[in-house]
């Protein structure tokens, strides 16, 4: 009896954190900063707010990137250089002229260097992007935590436990632009495909495009908040269950884009 009331008034003794706590929590005591989280009612701040400094970063990375003329002629000399493929498969296939194919690259060249730098549209991509396939993500994560590993949780607990990890994104977002403006070469990730330049529409691209410490970190803390926020003994099963959905989807997409190059930039 003395054993139960005292693990009563411990439980009772544990305080809920402020976001600042949960933050850092993220960095240094994920399994413990879940586990507290997970005692009491959800909040949607616990999401939200690492989204919106996500967009925000991303935007104003986006931004000074786009601002040094080396990395802005990269970048688009790349897109233009996909685009370009594309429209000479269709006229090998007899889908388009040749002339009607220069003309629409032409058009596509003229869009990206009035859009590129763009305040307004470096902002709504960002935003539509990321809040859609955030809420996507947050779901099929539900989903396979609840249905499958029988997870005690709702949609919300899925979005707190996908969407405070974000802050992780945050620093990866922070770290790329700087070594961008330094090098002078656009970053997307620090994974082995981009550290050797290597070309991600081979199955060694794909490969080494999954070895990014920082999405491995990400995931990481990922499956811990979803084993804590979803209340199970094992942590295990959810490391299986999110690296096995990480990158199966990123398989399926790889394979998609040998049909369909547009889902190659997904």
């Amino acid at each position: 009896m003395d054993g139960m009331n005292e693990q009563a008034s411990a439980n009772e003794q544990i305080e809920e954190l402020s976001h600042i706590d949960k933050m850092v929590g993220v960095f240094t005591e994920p399994a413990k900063t879940f586990s507290v989280i997970s005692k009491f009612a959800v909040k949607n701040s616990d999401w939200l707010i690492p989204i919106i400094l996500l967009i925000i970063v991303s935007v104003a990375a986006n931004l000074a990137m786009m601002s040094n003329p080396v990395i802005k002629s990269i970048v688009m000399e790349k897109s233009i250089t996909r685009v370009e493929k594309n429209l000479q498969k269709a006229v090998e296939s007899g889908k388009l002229t040749q002339e009607k194919a220069d003309e629409q690259l032409e058009k596509i060249r003229d869009n990206m260097e009035r859009s590129m730098g763009s305040p307004i549209l470096s902002f709504v991509g960002p935003l539509l992007y990321t809040f859609i396939t955030f809420f996507i993500i947050a779901g099929i994560f539900f989903l396979f935590a609840k249905f499958a590993l029988g997870g005690d949780g709702t949609y919300s607990t899925s979005m707190v436990a996908y969407g405070l990890p974000h802050y992780i994104s945050i620093v990866q977002v922070i770290v790329l632009v700087i070594l961008a403006l330094s090098m002078d070469r656009p970053f997307m990730d620090l994974s082995l495909a981009t550290l050797l330049d290597y070309d991600r529409t081979t199955i060694a691209g794909f490969l080494l495009s999954k070895l990014d410490i920082f999405a491995i970190w990400f995931y990481a803390v990922v499956s811990v908040a979803y084993a804590k926020m979803f209340k199970s003994d094992s942590t295990g099963k959810y490391f299986i269950m999110i690296f096995g959905l990480w990158i199966g989807f990123g398989l399926l997409m790889f394979i998609g884009a040998k049909f369909m190059p547009f889902l190659g930039g997904f």
